[in-house]
């Protein structure tokens, strides 16, 4: 009988556990969006990314990426873990501003810039809803997800080489589907108690949504931009 009440003690500590990670990574993730919006704002006011186009753009961003991504990881269990990605958030919002600037060109360049938001957040809202319905394991999507997101790493490299529209727009479909896939799967981590640091798991998904978002607001420049 004892033994059945530690069990029973074990599984609700586990789900109060996996169910404040979850909350803590809801709350830093849409704290995560001030310093994104706020680097944006920086960036278009001041045109401080307008020359970081072609090869000086991929370098600058995929150093400053990975090398916040490193110090995320080596301060996650710190109380230096949440101002780190916080200046990543900026960071990231500051590389997304080159291509606002772009849409806001547009004569309806603000009106795209909204319904793309409103596009990342009903996928958001649509993965975190099928998270908590969906019963069985997730895990082994995890190795497709990372192919496809090398295999999109490796063509967005190449496009910019190449410099195609249509490229573009095929890698920008492709982002679409598999950063959605992987906002669900992060999302099933944290419930199945497979990720346990609210840090790493709001990093995850904030890739994945900013993702979600810079595909999209591209699709919808490419296809839906009116120009004066």
């Amino acid at each position: 009988m004892s033994q059945s009440f530690q069990t029973l003690d074990h599984i609700s500590t586990s789900a109060v556990e996996r169910n404040r990670v979850l909350r803590n990574t809801y709350w830093l993730l849409a704290l995560s969006m001030v310093p994104t919006v706020m680097g944006a704002w920086l960036g278009i006011a001041t045109g401080i990314t307008a020359s970081l186009g072609g090869v000086m753009g991929l370098v600058v961003f995929l150093g400053g990426a990975f090398g916040f991504m490193f110090a995320i990881e080596k301060t996650k269990n710190s109380a230096a873990g949440v101002p780190v990605l916080l200046a990543f958030t900026f960071f990231m919002g500051l590389m997304l501003s080159r291509l606002l600037a772009m849409v806001l060109g547009f004569k309806n360049g603000s009106e795209l810039i909204m319904t793309a938001f409103a596009g990342t957040a009903g996928v958001f809202v649509l993965m975190a809803s099928l998270s908590t319905v969906i019963k069985r394991d997730l895990s082994g999507m995890g190795k497709w997800l990372m192919v496809g997101a090398l295999v999109l790493m490796v063509g967005a490299i190449i496009n910019v080489f190449v410099g195609s529209s249509t490229g573009m727009a095929v890698l920008s479909m492709m982002a679409v589907g598999i950063f959605s896939a992987f906002i669900l799967y992060d999302l099933k981590r944290i419930i199945d108690g497979g990720e346990t640091n609210y840090i790493t798991a709001t990093l995850g998904i904030y890739l994945s949504v900013f993702n979600v978002f810079q595909s999209l607001l591209s699709l919808l420049g490419l296809f839906g931009g009116e120009r004066d």
